[in-house]
């Protein structure tokens, strides 16, 4: 696993993480992620522009509530994200996403499963 920001971060010691700090600006560590994200890896992010750009270069991403993005879905979401974009750059007040809740969290680990097994089986 590894763990890209642009600030330090505590994580704790073992060989299957990894923590890479970027400088300050701009999707800096989203573009990071972009460099090093292979096809077949996977990327957690509710960022849907981070996702469809690690889509795009074959890999996979998962949101935190669950959802997979694919190549089939990803351009809806991508669109739906530019058009609450521009509302609230046009001042409509669109409120954020809901607080993760416990459902969330389990639609999360199980997608995560999911996601591990079909993929070791193809390691195999």
């Amino acid at each position: 696993m590894t763990l890209v920001a642009n600030h330090p971060m505590r994580i704790p010691p073992s060989p299957w993480i990894r923590f890479v700090q970027v400088g300050a600006g701009f999707n800096v560590a989203d573009q990071r992620i972009v460099d090093l994200v292979e096809p077949r890896h996977l990327v957690v992010t509710a960022d849907i522009p981070l996702a469809a750009a690690v889509v795009e270069k074959g890999a996979h991403a998962l949101n935190p509530r669950g959802e997979l993005y694919t190549t089939e879905n990803i351009g809806e979401r991508l669109s739906m994200r530019n058009f609450m974009e521009e509302l609230r750059g046009s001042g409509v007040t669109t409120g954020g996403p809901a607080v993760l809740s416990s459902r969330d969290r389990q639609a999360f680990a199980n997608s995560l499963t999911s996601y591990m097994a079909r993929h070791e089986k193809e390691r195999r």
